[in-house]
């Protein structure tokens, strides 16, 4: 699916979920639900909260896969700056991994955050996102100036993130071209 950005052209793999019902509410008032996910956003979701290392390849693999026949040139793959700390980074290793297959370098934290930002999953208005992100990131060095860059992430909501980071890669950055890719989207744009 076609996603618009900043950037000349943008895609995501799938949708996260197939359905989502609300079940109630538990004992402790947390809303509960009976979720179920598309393929890649099953593997996504294992590796991204149930740690199983194990599926990372299977996502490279259909990103890798999909690359290939999109025919773009990029010099580099840029992963989308990470709201959470996780001791695994998994846009980082799913990012290194589609660098790997492709053969094209990555350069972990060359976006970088450089004020703190609430994470956003439950930030669900567009504009208070975009706010939050104002001015919350920065490019390393220019090391990237002229080159054509895959922006990468692993779920896209409301392109706010992607968005951020692509604004400062071309300006900051100077990168030439900037194509962004995410794994999967969730339902609502929000």
């Amino acid at each position: 699916m076609r996603i618009p950005g900043r950037w000349r052209e943008g895609y995501v793999l799938d949708y996260h979920t197939r359905s989502s019902d609300f079940l109630g509410y538990d004992e402790f008032g947390h809303a509960r639900f009976e979720t179920t996910r598309t393929e890649i956003g099953d593997l996504l979701y294992r590796l991204k909260y149930k740690r199983e290392a194990e599926v990372l390849d299977s996502i490279v693999s259909v990103a890798a896969r999909f690359v290939r026949k999109w025919g773009i040139h990029i010099d580099a793959i840029v992963p989308v700056p990470a709201t959470r700390l996780r001791r695994l980074q998994p846009v980082v290793e799913m990012a290194k991994g589609l660098g790997r297959a492709l053969d094209v370098p990555v350069f972990p934290e060359f976006v970088r955050n450089v004020k703190n930002v609430k994470e956003l999953k439950n930030v669900f208005d567009y504009g208070e996102r975009i706010k939050l992100l104002d001015q919350a990131y920065a490019v390393r060095d220019d090391s990237l100036r002229g080159k054509s860059v895959l922006l990468f992430d692993d779920l896209y909501r409301s392109g706010a993130t992607m968005n951020a980071s692509a604004r400062v890669l071309a300006e900051q950055g100077g990168c030439s071209q900037i194509h962004a890719l995410a794994i999967t989207r969730t339902r609502s744009a929000s």
